[in-house]
């Protein structure tokens, strides 16, 4: 599984204010962020994997709208944490 424990533990300290942190925003668009440059790297390869594809989406969707609650709520942590992923081009 490429997703395990530690390494959720591991963003979430990295990104949210420690490992047992994990209702941060930040940490959350960190694990989704995670989740959906792998599910991307899937597809690929299975270009006609259309429920991945389907998940891909709604992953999206999900950290486009905590990534706008962030914006909306404190400015400064929406900056930084699209400055630490390198989200926005």
């Amino acid at each position: 599984m490429y997703l395990t424990t530690e390494k959720k533990q591991e963003i979430f300290s990295k990104h949210g204010k420690s490992a047992q942190d994990t209702g941060s925003a930040e940490g959350q668009v960190a694990l989704f962020t995670f989740r959906i440059n792998h599910l991307s790297q899937h597809l690929k390869a299975n270009r006609h994997d259309f429920n991945t594809e389907r998940s891909l989406v709604k992953l999206v969707g999900k950290r486009k709208r905590l990534l706008d609650y962030l914006k909306n709520k404190d400015i400064n942590r929406y900056r930084a944490i699209i400055a630490e992923l390198g989200l926005r081009k």
